[in-house]
């Protein structure tokens, strides 16, 4: 794991959740809620959700179950939960049965989602030391709807980095990016989308989002050399600051005004990837299985990647950030964050585990460069504190 990711990983390993659940009526309408903060206090979500008619113990139940399923698709394996519910903390700690037929399955869900952390607590705290996720909670049911917490925690008083985001396919980093702006967690803005595409689901969420997408397909100009040309020009009209690379499968001749230029004097990196597996791939010649496996380069993108991990019989892949260059996957990594390999994984639900790894670390890897931490020297990336 590359430096600074260490630190990433801590903050996002151990999690802190509130949770709470409210019943105007019990049973009436209802609403349940969960706020998640790393170690760090920094707030990483915070969610509340109508559930229509029920009790007051069915919304309780339901918080804690929502906050789990959460914690775990951000990649936390230790979660300490906060309710203040004394019925559910004393039952979930073993010293109160659950007598209840309706509260039974919600009990056993919880149970059996805290069992897949490697530690967790439950503790009891006053609905005075619960007031931001009960807020959140009487929100939704004065809304009718669920509801996220939007508060800003970037500070507005900084400019915010201009990104130009260039896709292929689904549009799911953009997607990802999108939500932590919208949430305040990344201070950054999007003037231009890229499609190397016309017809992908990429390009309508662009659009649904109310972003500027402009399509350049290589097929319709006559060589790389145009291509790329193009490329260009719309970033720079676009003034953005960063170029990320979010699912985009096409070799385009990145330009000096986006990559360092020792010759020319200082510059920098300043186009970025995610790749879906630890770069660089093992190669060492006495693993000659391992010898073979290669998880980047042409051609190594979605699946293709994740069957290369699996039939090289890793038990750890993950996800790569580095800055590009005009070799494939060769640039200086920033950040990388790792994950299990299961026995039964196919390449589909080994994928579905490593997405959850890069919505975390992209942002992160933006974020560090908005905030000027990101060093490189003798082509390798160190992260100013």
């Amino acid at each position: 794991m590359h430096q600074g990711a260490d630190a990433l990983t801590n903050q996002i390993d151990k999690i802190i959740a509130y949770t709470d659940g409210a019943s105007r009526g019990n049973p009436g309408p209802a609403a349940a809620g969960f706020i998640l903060i790393n170690t760090s206090g920094t707030q990483l979500q915070a969610n509340a959700f109508c559930l229509g008619h029920t009790t007051n113990n069915v919304a309780e139940y339901t918080a804690i179950c929502k906050a789990l399923n959460a914690a775990k698709q951000i990649g936390a394996k230790q979660i300490t939960v906060f309710s203040d519910s004394e019925l559910l903390v004393k039952q979930i700690n073993g010293e109160y049965r659950v007598k209840s037929d309706q509260l039974r399955p919600l009990f056993r869900q919880a149970v059996d989602l805290l069992g897949e952390f490697e530690n967790w607590k439950v503790q009891h705290i006053t609905r005075e030391k619960n007031k931001e996720v009960d807020k959140l909670v009487n929100r939704s049911l004065d809304l009718g709807r669920d509801v996220e917490d939007e508060r800003k925690l970037a500070s507005q008083n900084e400019k915010p980095i201009r990104l130009g985001v260039l896709i292929s396919g689904g549009g799911t980093t953009l997607t990802n990016i999108l939500d932590y702006i919208k949430t305040g967690r990344l201070n950054a803005e999007i003037p231009l989308v890229i499609s190397s595409r016309s017809t992908i689901s990429g390009v309508e969420k662009a659009k649904a989002a109310g972003l500027t997408v402009k399509i350049i397909r290589k097929k319709d100009l006559p060589d790389i050399d145009e291509f790329s040309k193009r490329i260009e020009e719309e970033l720079v009209a676009a003034n953005v600051d960063l170029v990320v690379q979010g699912g985009w499968l096409c070799f385009w001749k990145i330009p000096p005004r986006y990559l360092p230029r020792p010759s020319d004097g200082p510059g920098e990196y300043r186009v970025m990837n995610i790749h879906p597996a630890l770069l660089p791939s093992p190669t060492h010649p006495q693993y000659r299985r391992w010898a073979r496996a290669s998880f980047g380069g042409k051609g190594m993108f979605g699946h293709h990647v994740h069957e290369a991990v699996l039939n090289a019989g890793c038990k750890i892949s993950g996800c790569t950030v580095h800055f590009c260059t005009n070799k494939y996957d060769k640039g200086p990594i920033i950040l990388q964050l790792s994950c299990e390999v299961k026995d039964d994984d196919t390449p589909e639900s080994l994928a579905a585990r490593v997405f959850g790894q890069e919505c975390i670390a992209y942002p992160h890897a933006i974020k560090l460069f908005a905030e000027g931490r990101l060093i490189v020297e003798n082509g390798m990336v160190k992260i100013k504190s």
